[in-house]
């Protein structure tokens, strides 16, 4: 059992579990996205006294929050116990485009070179995940939720806010990729 879980799955594996979690949430009529967990973590921590936006009831988000913990604790099985021997496979493109941003692939998912206790800590590294933690934050927040909430819930629930949300990320993930991404590194 443990060899059929550490191998990569096929990519219709995933999508057909978010399907039937989706299905799930619509029959119980709950909406899903993973920002809205740190408000109500905001909410636990007593912000509701200080900022109105906090102030509600968090017991309603008892089963977001418990997806939030399924989540942290899969991953942390994900990159222990289930951890694969093999490198990541990436394609060859992707690679030289790596290399072409002076960042050295070293099999791993997170690129010690951009993930690494040496980056983290350097002012380089710091300000880039100051910055970036800032812009998901405030993007997040002004878009009234984020990537997972919007493209999965809202689009299967059909609101134009939501595909007006994702055609956003869309644009932000290639001028992202294309223009800014080079000039960071």
């Amino acid at each position: 059992m443990l060899n059929l879980l550490k191998q990569p799955w096929p990519w219709y594996t995933s999508g057909t579990a978010i399907a039937f979690i989706m299905v799930l949430l619509l029959f119980y009529g709950k909406s899903f996205g993973f920002s809205s967990n740190l408000r109500t973590l905001c909410t636990l921590a007593g912000a509701g006294k200080k900022v109105k936006f906090f102030d509600f009831d968090w017991r309603t988000q008892k089963w977001n929050l418990l997806f939030l913990m399924g989540a942290v604790l899969g991953g942390i099985i994900a990159s222990t116990v289930l951890k694969s021997e093999q490198p990541l496979q990436l394609s060859e493109a992707t690679i030289k485009d790596l290399q072409t941003l002076g960042i050295n692939f070293d099999g791993q998912l997170n690129p010690a070179q951009l993930f690494g206790f040496d980056f983290i800590t350097s002012p380089k590294g710091f300000l880039i995940l100051l910055l970036g933690g800032i812009l998901v934050g405030f993007g997040a927040r002004y878009a009234g939720g984020c990537t997972s909430g919007h493209a999965i819930s809202g689009l299967s629930n059909m609101q134009i806010p939501s595909l007006l949300a994702v055609i956003g990320f869309f644009i932000g993930g290639l001028v992202m990729t294309h223009f800014l991404l080079p000039i960071i590194f």
